[in-house]
C-alpha cells in the first residue's frame, strides 16, 4: 500500500526522504527515475497553479522511444478530466484506435473518402448563425480572414512559392464575392470558377483596364487553383467537407494516413487543412461560450510529423506560426512532436527556420527523449540543460550493443523541462489495455508474421 503526504507529516517516517517537487497536478506520467514518486502532466492545470506560462509542449526524441506512446497516455488522462482531444493529422494512423476506444470520432481524409473543403467555416459558421450585433461583424471578418489564409497557404503549397500582394488582393475580393453571393460554404472550384468569368468586381481588384491585362494578372493564379481542384490533390479539398467536427466528442482525430503515400505535398496539404479546420473548431467552442450559447470547454491539441507540414513549400511556418501562438487565450494546450531540431533546420528559408525554431522556444514544457550529444548541444543554447541533464539523456540514446529481443534504452524515458527549473527524468510504463491501443508497430509485426 502507497501513500502520499507532505514532507511535514511524513519527516517522521522518513526523515532521509528528500522529494523532487514534481507537481501532483495532471496525468500521471510515471516514476521519478531518482526517487520514485509519481510525476503528473497537465499544461492546463499547471498554466492555471502558476507552473507555467503558457500550455504549449514540444516533444523530441528519436524513433522508437515511446514520443507517441507519451502523447496518448497525456490525451488518455485529459479526456478522462473533460478535456476535448485533437488529434490533427495522424499520418500513420497510430492514433486511430484509442480515440475509438475513447468514444471519439474519427475523420478519414483521402481520395473517395473524407473530403475537407478548405474555404469551410465548420463550427464557426455554425456559431455566427447565432449571433448579431458587432460580435457578428468580427466573427464574419475572422472567418473571412481564416479562408483567405489558408487559401494562400494552399496556394503557396502547390506553385511551391509565395503568393504575390496582387494575387492576395484578387484571392480576397473573390472570397468576399462568394460568402455573399453563395447560400452555401464556398469551395476552391469555385474561386477558380469565377476567376476564369472575370466579373467586374474582380477585375477593380485587380487594377485591370481591360481583358489583356485582367488575363496577365491572374495569368499564374488560375493554372495554381486548377492544380488544387485537377492535380495531385484532387478529391481531397476540392467538395464540401463531408464529416464536420463532432464539438461534443470526447477526442477527435483526423486519420491522413491514406494521403501520406501520395509524397510531402498531399501531406502538407492535408496537415495544413485538418489545423485550419481544428483550430477553427476550438474558436468556435469559445465564442458559443462567451456568448453563453454553450459550455466552456477546453482542448488539448496533437501535432506530430510536425515536420512533414511545414518543410512543404517556403512560408507555411507562417501560417503554422499564426494558428498556434494563441493557445493559451483559447484554453488549449498543445503539444508538437518531432524527432529533432534538424528536422526544423531542413526548412526552404532562414526565415522557416528561425520562425519554426521558435515553436520549439516559446513552449513551456519541452520533453526530451533519447538524444545525441550533437542534438543536445542544440537544445542547449535554446534552454539550460545541466551536466548530468545531459548526461542522463544522451546515455538512453543508443544500445551499447545489438542483440535480438533488445528493448531501446530509451523506451519510456522522458526529460521534462519547464523554464529554468530543474528536469523532471520520468520513466513510464504501461498497464491495462495500454500496450494494445498505444502499439505503433502493429503493422510491421503483422507484415512479418
Amino acid at each position: 500500500m502507497e501513500y502520499q503526504a507532505t514532507s511535514v507529516q511524513f519527516c517522521g517516517l522518513y526523515p532521509f526522504v528528500a522529494g523532487s517537487g514534481s507537481p501532483m497536478i495532471g496525468v500521471p506520467i510515471g516514476r521519478h527515475m531518482l526517487w520514485g514518486e509519481v510525476v503528473c502532466l497537465d499544461p492546463l492545470q499547471w498554466l492555471t497553479s502558476g507552473l507555467v506560462t503558457n500550455p504549449g509542449m514540444f516533444q523530441l526524441g528519436q524513433p522508437g522511444i515511446g514520443k507517441s506512446s507519451l502523447a496518448k497516455r497525456l490525451l488518455t488522462g485529459m479526456v478522462g478530466y473533460g478535456v476535448h482531444g485533437l488529434v490533427l493529422g495522424d499520418t500513420k494512423p497510430d492514433y486511430t484506435p484509442l480515440i475509438r476506444e475513447l468514444g471519439g470520432q474519427v475523420i478519414t481524409v483521402g481520395r473517395g473518402m473524407d473530403r475537407i473543403n478548405p474555404l469551410d467555416a465548420g463550427p464557426l459558421g455554425a456559431a455566427l448563425a447565432r449571433m448579431s450585433g458587432p460580435d457578428a461583424m468580427r466573427l464574419r471578418l475572422e472567418i473571412r480572414g481564416r479562408r483567405l489564409s489558408l487559401l494562400l497557404a494552399l496556394c503557396t503549397l502547390v506553385r511551391a512559392g509565395r503568393v504575390t500582394n496582387p494575387e492576395e488582393i484578387i484571392l480576397g475580393r473573390a472570397v468576399d464575392i462568394l460568402t455573399d453571393r453563395l447560400d452555401r460554404e464556398p469551395t476552391v472550384p469555385d474561386v477558380l470558377a469565377l476567376l476564369e468569368e472575370g466579373p467586374d468586381e474582380v477585375r477593380t481588384a485587380a487594377r485591370a483596364g481591360t481583358d489583356e491585362d485582367y488575363r496577365r494578372r491572374v495569368d499564374e493564379l488560375v493554372p495554381t487553383l486548377a492544380l488544387l481542384c485537377e492535380g495531385s490533390l484532387k478529391g481531397v479539398f476540392d467538395q464540401a467537407t463531408t464529416t464536420p467536427i463532432d464539438l461534443d466528442a470526447p477526442a477527435v482525430s483526423v486519420d491522413i494516413s491514406h494521403v501520406s503515400a501520395a509524397g510531402d505535398q498531399l501531406v502538407a496539404a492535408a496537415m495544413l487543412c485538418t489545423w485550419s479546420y481544428a483550430f477553427g473548431t476550438v474558436d468556435a467552442a469559445a465564442v458559443l461560450a462567451e456568448q453563453g450559447l454553450a459550455p466552456p470547454r477546453q482542448f488539448i491539441g496533437v501535432m506530430d510529423e510536425l515536420w512533414r507540414a511545414l518543410r512543404g513549400a517556403p512560408g507555411l511556418v507562417d501560417h503554422a506560426d499564426a494558428l498556434t501562438r494563441l493557445n493559451r487565450q483559447r484554453g488549449m494546450a498543445s503539444l508538437m512532436i518531432t524527432h529533432s531540431l534538424d528536422d526544423l533546420e531542413a526548412l526552404p528559408t532562414e526565415e522557416d527556420r528561425a520562425k519554426a525554431r521558435g515553436f520549439f522556444e516559446r513552449a513551456a514544457i519541452k520533453i526530451l527523449g533519447a538524444l545525441p550529444d550533437r542534438e543536445l548541444d542544440r537544445i542547449s543554447r535554446i534552454t539550460r540543460l545541466s551536466s548530468p541533464e545531459r548526461d542522463l539523456v544522451s546515455s538512453w540514446a543508443a544500445p551499447e550493443a545489438l542483440f535480438p529481443g533488445s528493448v531501446h534504452p530509451g523506451r519510456g524515458k522522458y526529460l521534462i523541462k519547464t523554464g529554468e527549473r530543474p528536469g523532471l527524468p520520468v520513466a513510464m510504463r504501461l498497464v491495462g489495455d495500454e500496450a494494445r491501443l498505444y502499439d505503433t508497430d502493429r503493422a510491421v509485426r503483422g507484415a512479418a508474421a
